[in-house]
């Protein structure tokens, strides 16, 4: 399933990177208009990589892991895209560029070179369950980017080690609002993922809940963001608490889609 298409995907990233590197460290405005044209380029040409897959199997694209990872790439290059697009900043790309390389890199040169059986449950809303899951996991890492960013400019402040790059990445009050909203996002497409799952779930096995260690895992995730929501409500647990909180949160994500899809789910693969 390597693709040229996916080489031009992985190769327009690489440079994208590049230039939002060279964006941080210089202001001239061209650089980081560059730099974000090469991602909606990239964008499209992943797209398009989605697009040959799925047509070559006969199925939705992300139907075995190195699928999925595909689909979490371009979700991710999509959501921080709409942030930047919504806040106007440009700096964050430098530390969302190298998750979206690493889940492109291993989706492209690791793929069999064969596909794998589909799942059982295919159709739209099948589909619609492992985008809407997919999405969840994007925005948290996005989210997860954000807070770090946060942890790292608090600390900064506190020491007064203020180097010239601190002022190219947003404000304290503006990186805790876009980490937020990114989890708002990652919490509604988490829930509709659950509920759709619930759904095919009772019409593949007869029942809504089986125990499965995947089913546990998505609940418990969306209760730890689903407080981390509702402790921002009080200022007690705002700035760096809440930070901390969404740090800690996405280890779990990280458990479910790695540990738990590959080995301890019975009917979750790869989503």
């Amino acid at each position: 399933m390597i693709t040229p298409l996916g080489y031009a995907t992985l190769t327009l990233y690489v440079f994208a990177l590049v230039m939002y590197v060279w964006a941080l460290y210089d202001d001239r405005r061209w650089l980081g208009r560059m730099a974000t044209g090469l991602l909606v380029a990239g964008l499209a040409a992943h797209w398009l990589a989605l697009y040959e897959r799925s047509r070559a199997v006969h199925n939705i694209p992300y139907q075995d892991l190195y699928g999925s990872m595909s689909l979490f790439a371009w979700l991710l290059t999509l959501t921080y895209l709409g942030v930047e697009r919504i806040h106007r900043q440009r700096s964050v790309g430098p530390l969302i560029l190298p998750f979206i390389l690493a889940l492109m890199a291993v989706a492209t040169l690791l793929s069999p070179a064969s596909p794998v059986p589909p799942p059982p449950a295919h159709g739209p809303l099948f589909a619609l369950h492992v985008t809407m899951s997919i999405l969840a996991y994007s925005a948290f890492t996005l989210a997860f980017v954000l807070s770090l960013i946060y942890l790292l400019q608090n600390r900064l402040l506190r020491d007064r080690h203020l180097g010239r790059m601190f002022w190219r990445f947003p404000a304290l009050e503006l990186l805790e609002r876009m980490s937020r909203t990114s989890v708002f996002l990652g919490v509604g497409g988490l829930t509709a993922g659950v509920l759709l799952g619930f759904m095919w779930a009772s019409r593949i096995r007869g029942s809504f809940w089986n125990w499965d260690p995947k089913e546990i895992t998505s609940l418990l995730i969306l209760s730890l963001y689903a407080t981390y929501l509702w402790l921002g409500r009080t200022t007690a647990w705002r700035g760096a608490r809440a930070s901390l909180l969404c740090v800690f949160n996405f280890v779990f994500v990280v458990f479910s889609y790695t540990v738990v899809n590959l080995f301890l789910s019975h009917y979750h693969r790869f989503f």
